[in-house]
């Protein structure tokens, strides 16, 4: 649920490109459910038959008919509007084996050929054995039929095992079962770092053969270049993206949708820094300049760990960590900004007696604990970035008699995150701020307190 959020990397397209055009064919012509496959029923996914069922036993020659066009007619449609632009098939291996004459063109028009599983078949009632060792024979015959293993994987029909599983089984350069961003995104599956470059459904003619999709060519059109108008325009002001369009030869291969499509092309090829480019170019051009980088992972840490990592955040208040390892902790949690919200709950919703104690367990500023140089690695580091560990006598005076002042009148010491300052500026808000009522210097000070655990994180983990 976070992703890049507000620090988009540089996409740095070749070029200086100011946006990625993708474009996948899904090749499952041949690879879909059919009882001559060996499967229990008909096709029922993807057709021009909106709400088909299956047909336990039986053929669907509706349905087989229209698979049909996409092999027979559809992908040549579709092959002359691509044939000498940069694309990615997602062939289904038994789809690719039984198109021989389709997969070389293919070849000849230099597309990569990714792989798009062994059937085009639901997976999600599959074990983790079944769903391996599909993968495996998927590899295979695609290497038998192409002449060379995939690099790029879609399963589509996924289960929540895919990733995992052709991370394990499989070397690819990427995995495409995602639809969480613009841009490629590094996972950890099966134990080692596995580029992810998001799909789409969204641009995508799929939505021709759903209820809630588009109806005619004039709707995708205008989809494509309202979609590539606004990517097209982050990527000019400087936060370039990728916009991924999926095309089926049963779908875009009739001649309505195919004229949409041709037009949206030509609208594209009329901007200039728009880059056409495969799967495989962008994970490999992304690979070079994003690799993945080793990252801190508090949300994995067991409890000890965790409360040895940022039990002193908080000043000398481990129980605040331990309270929050306790919380719900996910990957959005493993920056600095997750784990100050973890630490700051456990802070807000504890009792005034709590939070009073970790107030009066921060030191004086330049008291005699910073004399004696008895702080704490942060506090001594946080108070020297000022000079408070360089006061002259008459500064150290001022600074004794404040607190003394103030430590009397609210009973716990003056409290300021030293980093948002200077020595003129803290000397400043110590004085005005001697002078609240103690309930509100009270929140003034649980306030700095959270901030300062807020920059000894980002310092701990990055900003």
């Amino acid at each position: 649920m976070i992703g890049y959020g507000p620090r988009t990397p540089k996409a740095n397209w070749p070029g200086g490109a100011k946006i990625a055009i993708q474009i996948v064919l899904n090749y499952e012509e041949g690879g879909e459910n059919n009882i001559l496959h060996g499967d229990a029923a008909s096709e029922a996914f993807l057709s021009e038959i909106t709400g088909a069922q299956p047909w336990p036993g039986q053929r669907h020659w509706n349905m087989d008919t229209i698979y049909e066009y996409g092999a027979r007619a559809g992908f040549w449609r579709v092959h002359s509007l691509l044939k000498d632009t940069p694309i990615t098939v997602y062939g289904v291996a038994t789809a690719l084996a039984r198109s021989p004459e389709q997969t070389a063109a293919m070849q000849a028009a230099g597309w990569e050929m990714a792989s798009h599983g062994l059937k085009w078949i639901e997976h999600k009632d599959m074990s983790p054995d079944e769903e391996r060792a599909q993968i495996r024979e998927a590899i295979r015959l695609h290497t038998e039929v192409t002449g060379a293993a995939p690099r790029g994987w879609y399963t589509g029909r996924c289960s929540m095992n895919t990733i995992d599983l052709a991370a394990e089984v499989g070397d690819f350069a990427y995995i495409a079962d995602s639809y969480a961003d613009d841009l490629p995104y590094w996972v950890t599956a099966a134990g080692k770092p596995q580029l992810i470059v998001p799909y789409t459904m969204d641009c995508n003619d799929m939505r021709f053969a759903i209820q809630a999709g588009f109806t005619n060519g004039a709707q995708f059109e205008s989809y494509l270049k309202d979609s590539f108008d606004m990517l097209y325009a982050e990527g000019q002001a400087g936060a370039p993206k990728m916009l991924s369009i999926g095309l089926h030869c049963r779908l875009a291969g009739r001649p309505g949708r195919a004229a949409a499509l041709k037009r949206a092309l030509d609208y594209f090829r009329q901007h200039d820094g728009v880059w056409f480019a495969t799967r495989e170019q962008i994970a490999d051009h992304w690979a070079q300049e994003h690799p993945p980088k080793p990252q801190a992972t508090p949300s994995r840490m067991d409890k000890a760990t965790f409360v040895q990592e940022f039990g002193g955040v908080f000043e000398h208040s481990p129980w605040i960590a331990e309270g929050a390892h306790d919380l719900e902790l996910g990957p959005a949690h493993d920056c600095a900004a997750g784990v100050h919200n973890a630490l700051a709950r456990v802070f807000r919703s504890a009792s005034p007696e709590q939070r009073l104690g970790v107030l009066t367990a921060h030191p004086d500023l330049a008291g005699k604990l910073a004399a004696a140089k008895r702080l704490t690695a942060e506090s001594t580091a946080e108070q020297a970035s000022v000079g408070l560990d360089a006061l002259t006598d008459e500064e150290r005076a001022s600074f004794t008699k404040l607190n003394e002042t103030y430590t009397e009148k609210f009973g716990f010491p003056f409290i300021i995150a030293v980093r948002d300052n200077t020595k003129d500026s803290i000397m400043a808000a110590f004085e005005r701020r001697i002078g609240n009522d103690r309930d509100t210097e009270f929140a003034e000070a649980c306030r700095q307190v959270e901030r300062i655990a807020e920059l000894r994180l980002q310092e701990k983990l990055g900003a």
